[in-house]
């Protein structure tokens, strides 16, 4: 019967959970554009220190500086004029779940992080919008040492700490979208993990963005001493409307000689989002970077980590995944720049594309000319799931140093029909069989996300397979 076919058409379907609207309610809402007078009303109403008003005056004359890099992805159709920079959600940030409002509780607890925190972390934060609104760590931790709030208030209990390190790696120049973040941003996270100390459970932040036509600037500091350990997951979704969002959050990195870091992130958007995060961490000697990267949803994607490994005997892993769906163009990939000596460079990078989607993987290794002795292998991996899609892969590897080994691999296919066929003999619906093969396409990424991010990711294969993401 019609009323009981799985419905296929995008504008029918929603998301379960994830495109579940609130009632939009602030408490304070910026004027909607970008000028000047809206950086001052933003900087005035968190009572920041003027210092920051100052870093925001100048991030936005180098937003009105400079142009769209070249080789960002089209975004013509986002009008800055028409983006609300700023809400504040009806609440302050509390400490137990259950002090929310109810609207806001509900949401959360449909996307399971109340659950996630109970089962296996040491700390969670919780973005609505524009501010945090939930904040919470293990007594364990604040006894070790371990600072982890929201930026808001690092920036006004721990000024000394974070100011020589916020805007370092990733500075206003950096490219337009950067400027853009640094004029504008709120909430976000701030983790400090003193010498030695190895945080065991991870440590967690989710951004919602509830509000259409509004934009998500988050910050995310983190600084890991010389010998200390963490693993940080960051995750993110929204509902889908038919007005533009924008995300444009930044990650600076700061990982000390023999320390180790693990940042693991879903960004699971509506397909109405502009998703232009920046991402950037330096290693210094024998200290770990992992990036594990899940990219699902979205408009446009431009996203490219980046690694700079400062010092002898670093490393840099980074594990991606990229599903490009119907009227998606996600352009991601990711950036390591070895610098030292003796370091190692690890790069999966896989993706998917359907529905007319497209998949674009972009990727630079630099090695400098001090690089001696760099290791390393590169693995980009694209999969076209129809005639309609598009897949490409733009790698760029620049080596100033010849004692170096380094590995490169690239590939664009189909998958095999007779791995259909097989499947279909044993019982499988051709899409089931297709949906079996990418989650064994993806496995490398799930298997390096934590658990419930690995079902999730799995979710999101299946609702692709459905027509299902909105």
């Amino acid at each position: 019967m019609a009323e009981e076919r799985k419905k296929s058409r995008i504008d029918d379907i929603s998301r379960s959970v994830y495109d579940i609207k609130d009632k939009v309610e602030f408490a304070y809402k910026a004027k909607t554009g970008l000028t000047e007078d809206t950086i001052r009303d933003i900087s005035r109403e968190k009572e920041e220190p003027e210092w920051m008003l100052r870093k925001r005056l100048e991030a936005l004359e180098i937003f009105n500086a400079l142009d769209v890099p070249p080789w960002a992805p089209d975004i013509s159709e986002l009008d800055m004029d028409h983006i609300d920079t700023y809400i504040r959600p009806k609440t302050d940030m509390k400490a137990r779940w259950e002090d929310l409002p109810q609207n806001i509780r509900d949401t959360f607890d449909r996307l399971g992080i109340p659950e996630a925190e109970k089962k296996s972390l040491a700390g969670v934060g919780a973005q609505y919008d524009s501010e945090v609104v939930y904040h919470n760590v293990q007594q364990e931790l604040e006894n070790q040492g371990v600072i982890y709030v929201d930026f808001e208030t690092a920036v006004k209990e721990y000024e000394e700490l974070i100011r020589p390190y916020f805007g370092k790696l990733i500075t206003p120049r950096y490219h337009k979208f950067a400027a853009l973040h640094y004029a504008v941003w709120s909430g976000g996270s701030f983790v400090y993990v003193p010498k030695g100390v190895d945080v065991k459970m991870p440590l967690q932040s989710y951004f919602r963005l509830n509000a259409p036509g509004a934009g998500q600037f988050e910050h995310t500091l983190i600084i890991v001493e010389e010998g200390a350990s963490c693993h940080f997951i960051e995750g993110c979704s929204a509902p889908r409307y038919n007005v533009a969002n924008l995300h444009a959050g930044a990650v600076e990195l700061f990982v000390k000689k023999g320390a180790k870091l693990r940042y693991s992130t879903i960004e699971n958007w509506s397909k109405n989002m502009y998703n232009l995060n920046t991402k950037k961490a330096i290693v210094e000697d024998n200290g770990e970077m992992v990036w594990v990267s899940g990219s699902f949803g979205s408009h446009t994607s431009c996203l490219y980590p980046d690694t700079v490994l400062k010092g002898d005997h670093s490393t840099c892993e980074f594990t991606g995944i990229t599903f490009a769906g119907k009227n998606q163009f996600l352009d991601t990939g990711s950036k390591v720049e070895a610098l030292g000596r003796n370091t190692h460079i690890t790069i999966n990078s896989k993706s998917i594309s359907k529905g007319g989607g497209t998949a674009l993987y972009r990727g630079v290794v630099y090695i400098g000319p001090k690089a001696s002795g760099t290791k390393g292998t590169i693995s980009c991996e694209s999969l076209m799931l129809d005639n309609e899609s598009r897949s490409d892969t733009i790698p760029a590897i620049i080596i100033e140093n010849d004692d170096i080994d380094l590995g490169h691999e690239a590939k664009i296919g189909r998958i095999s029909e007779e791995d259909i066929y097989y499947l279909m003999s044993r019982g499988l619906s051709e899409e089931d069989a297709k949906a079996m093969l990418v989650r064994g396409f993806a496995e490398p990424i799930s298997k390096a996300l934590p658990l419930e991010y690995a079902v999730e990711m799995n979710r999101l294969i299946d609702l692709e397979f459905e027509g299902a993401i909105g």
